[in-house]
């Protein structure tokens, strides 16, 4: 039976480099210079530091830039409020999103339910493996849940005749 599974990665390898170049970048800006921005990432979320309101705005856009240039999706990235630390110092907390959520989950099967395809949606785990008894199903499947979900990032991997 023809299947294919609906998973939310990101590559961490270009995550941890994009953020290796923005700290490099901020550290040799001229506009820096003194101060005590920079990014720290501990393998699920990041951490944005910097010396007030507009910097913390401006290391969020050099970072931005590099995830972009390294092909990492930035629908991926769910920002934090901005909150201060001693002085003025600015702090904002960045969750990378890995794993199709519960909700989501939820919502494409039910999506697919009521599309009237012959297919069949189950979670499993923080994926959804969408199976079906043709290939042209779940061709339309997957241009279905395109078109419908487009804030959060999306791959579908092992398509199986």
């Amino acid at each position: 039976m023809p299947s294919f599974d609906i998973v939310s990665e990101v590559n961490q390898v270009e995550v941890r480099n994009a953020i290796d170049q923005a700290n490099k970048e901020v550290s040799t800006r001229f506009d820096f210079k003194g101060s005590d921005a920079r990014v720290e990432y501990d393998g699920k979320a990041m951490t944005l530091y910097a010396d007030d309101d507009f910097k913390l705005k401006q290391v969020t856009d050099i970072l931005v830039a590099k995830l972009t240039r390294r092909q990492v999706d930035i629908r991926s990235l769910d920002y934090g409020n901005a909150e201060k630390i001693s002085g003025n110092k600015m702090k904002q907390a960045v969750k990378v999103r890995t794993g199709v959520e519960q909700d989501l989950a939820k919502k494409v099967v039910k999506l697919l339910k009521e599309s009237k395809l012959k297919v069949q949606g189950s979670i499993q785990g923080d994926a959804v493996r969408v199976s079906g008894t043709k290939k042209d199903d779940l061709q339309a499947a997957i241009a279905l849940i395109r078109k419908s979900i487009a804030d959060y990032p999306l791959q579908y991997q092992n398509f199986r005749d």
